[in-house]
């Protein structure tokens, strides 16, 4: 059984790295998306870890609450019902892609503020091994504290558990 302590990191030191893909021996990955959609390598990177392991898949996809008004949460600023679809859709393709080849896999959306919060409370709650997810290039620091984008590296920075980083490469144009 995994512990649940946050570690207390600073912003400005890089968490360490997981241990290889290859080596993971847990039961329950989670394959996390702050709202992009799940691209086919991370999809194939909790597919071989699973695979490996004999693991179970929960995909999590974050709906996003763009804040609030005056303190209050406000009904125009949660995610709409095209938002919701898509989050939906996004969880369903790769629940059903994680399937077809013979993994054990379930899905789930959910709405916050604050993702890596929430992709860390799921871990805790579902006892995950690992986290999954795809990744923007890192950037500075004190930057990326203010960049949505930049969720992955604040769930690696906060997890107790290793995360799984799949950098995607920004195209240009």
């Amino acid at each position: 059984m995994t512990s649940f302590v946050l570690p207390l990191r600073w912003l400005w030191v890089t968490p360490p790295e997981p241990p290889p893909p290859d080596d993971f021996t847990g039961k329950f990955i989670i394959l996390a998306s702050e709202g992009r959609p799940i691209p086919r390598a991370a999809l194939e990177l909790a597919r071989r870890m699973a695979e490996r392991a004999g693991a179970e898949v929960h995909v999590l996809s974050i709906a996003r609450i763009w804040g609030t008004s005056v303190g209050v949460p406000h009904p125009g600023l949660k995610p709409n019902k095209r938002e919701l679809q898509e989050q939906h859709d996004c969880a369903a393709g790769a629940v059903t892609w994680l399937k077809r080849r013979d993994i054990r896999a379930s899905g789930q959306v959910v709405s916050t503020r604050n993702a890596a919060k929430r992709i860390l409370a799921e871990a805790r709650r579902h006892r995950a091994d690992a986290i999954v997810m795809a990744a923007d290039p890192p950037q500075h620091w004190l930057l990326a504290n203010m960049s949505w984008s930049q969720e992955p590296y604040r769930v690696r920075r906060l997890a107790p558990v290793p995360v799984y980083l799949v950098i995607e490469a920004k195209q240009a144009g």
